[in-house]
């Protein structure tokens, strides 16, 4: 009876002869199966502990830089720079989901960079702890975020991911266009101005940014639930990093415009 184990038989074909190896000896055998195994070792899937101790270290890297743009009051010969280096990182990483942390990381030291000089020029404006306020608002939107992802009172449906990434690209359209029109009319189309049509829009922008939250922590799920590589996690980080970065800035305009700066 023809043994399956491919130690005791291995077979050939050399043009249409086939040939058999000889049983190999008690030697051979010790030798085969002490020799070191040269196939590259499995790679570990990722867990929910991968993405929070990146997700620290990419927003450490974030604060620390705003904190240091801050202090040293860099300003906007070295922000603007900075935010554009960030925008094109960030870009890449997004089209390409590089979980290259040298890119990740990188965007969040630019963009802490920017953030730093963005704060410090609405405290010196606004003062009465604008920043905190914002801080603390980011803050609880999204630990409210995460509790309704948590207690399943709310779980992103295909329909819903294709809704909010359509309003995003929505979103950024408007503001460019607001951009531009800013520059041949004062206010542009009044969607960063303090008029209702304003703050209308900063709390719609709040909203957008929690709803990106919710398919942050959805995508972390789903992706521990598929065993994906441990190096995803740096993607994961990523993301969340993007929506509160998002969600600190809107919030700090939309405060402004309730904030005296008397």
């Amino acid at each position: 009876m023809e043994s399956k184990n491919p130690i005791f038989s291995r077979r050939g074909t050399v043009g249409q002869q086939t040939w058999s190896m000889p049983t190999p000896s008690v030697r051979q055998l010790d030798e085969m199966y002490g020799a070191p195994s040269y196939a590259p070792p499995a790679t570990r899937p990722m867990t929910l502990d991968d993405v929070v101790v990146r997700g620290f270290m990419t927003l450490g890297a974030l604060l620390v830089s705003a904190a240091l743009s801050w202090y040293f009051d860099l300003g906007w010969t070295v922000a603007a720079p900075a935010l554009i280096v960030g925008l094109i990182l960030g870009l890449i990483v997004s089209f390409k989901q590089s979980t290259n942390p040298a890119l990740i990381l990188g965007y969040a030291v630019c963009y802490g960079v920017a953030i730093g000089v963005i704060s410090n020029f609405y405290q010196a404006r606004f003062e009465n702890g604008i920043v905190l306020q914002a801080v603390l608002g980011t803050m609880v939107a999204f630990g409210g975020t995460l509790a309704v992802y948590a207690l399943k009172i709310f779980r992103p449906t295909p329909k819903f991911t294709k809704f909010v990434i359509a309003a995003g690209f929505a979103a950024v359209g408007l503001m460019l266009l607001n951009w531009i029109a800013s520059i041949f009319v004062s206010g542009g189309l009044g969607l960063r101005a303090d008029t209702p049509m304003g703050w209308i829009f900063s709390v719609a922008m709040i909203l957008l940014g929690c709803f990106f939250l919710l398919l942050d922590f959805d995508q972390i799920e789903q992706g521990v639930r598929a065993g994906v590589p441990e190096r995803y996690s740096w993607l994961m980080a990523f993301g969340l990093t993007v929506s509160l970065v998002w969600l600190y800035l809107e919030i700090l305009r939309f405060i402004s415009y309730f904030t005296s700066n008397d």
